[in-house]
């Protein structure tokens, strides 16, 4: 029996927590007081990110299971980014970028967000005085392609909209 090359690995599975989210091994534990997230991502020469999930979302899982686990994706990752996850509907409490204290699912009305999964990168100097969703370089909704997930990050380790090219450049879109 030939079966050379037809093989293919099956996808990583991503541990889950408690709550029915994927939980990495790279993603930070934190209070979620968004400001001082990002001021020590950017102290230690990395960006912020914030993943909003929700629990039995079957494109949150592609992201985790199939585009995270890339290992291109996560060496940029684990190298140049602090991750902090969001709950769509969760009830912890958050301090947005603007200082206003609210639950996961108030910040993400506020911020807009209705799909799941929702990637939000922030610069190294946001805007004073704006929410994570107006202070944010990029915000995108859906799941990219390992390779445009490189490109994403690639863009965002590079200051993103500082580094010359837009987003969609970036991305190829």
């Amino acid at each position: 029996m030939l079966t050379l090359g037809l093989f293919q690995p099956a996808a990583a599975e991503v541990p889950m927590g408690d709550d029915g989210l994927h939980k990495p091994d790279w993603l930070k534990d934190s209070f979620k007081i968004l400001a001082e997230d990002n001021a020590e991502a950017v102290a230690a020469g990395r960006h912020l990110m914030l993943i909003v999930e929700q629990r039995g979302c079957i494109y949150c899982a592609q992201l985790h299971n199939e585009v995270l686990t890339d290992p291109r994706v996560e060496a940029l990752i684990r190298s140049d980014f602090d991750v902090i996850q969001i709950d769509l509907f969760g009830g912890t409490g958050i301090t947005d970028m603007d200082g206003e204290e609210l639950t996961e699912k108030r910040a993400a009305g506020k911020w807009g967000v209705t799909v799941t999964p929702t990637l939000m990168l922030l610069p190294r100097q946001p805007a004073e005085g704006a929410d994570a969703a107006r202070a944010a370089m990029a915000v995108l909704p859906g799941v990219l392609g390992p390779d445009q997930m490189v490109a994403l990050l690639e863009w965002a380790r590079a200051d993103g909209p500082d580094s010359g090219r837009s987003l969609a450049e970036a991305i190829g879109r």
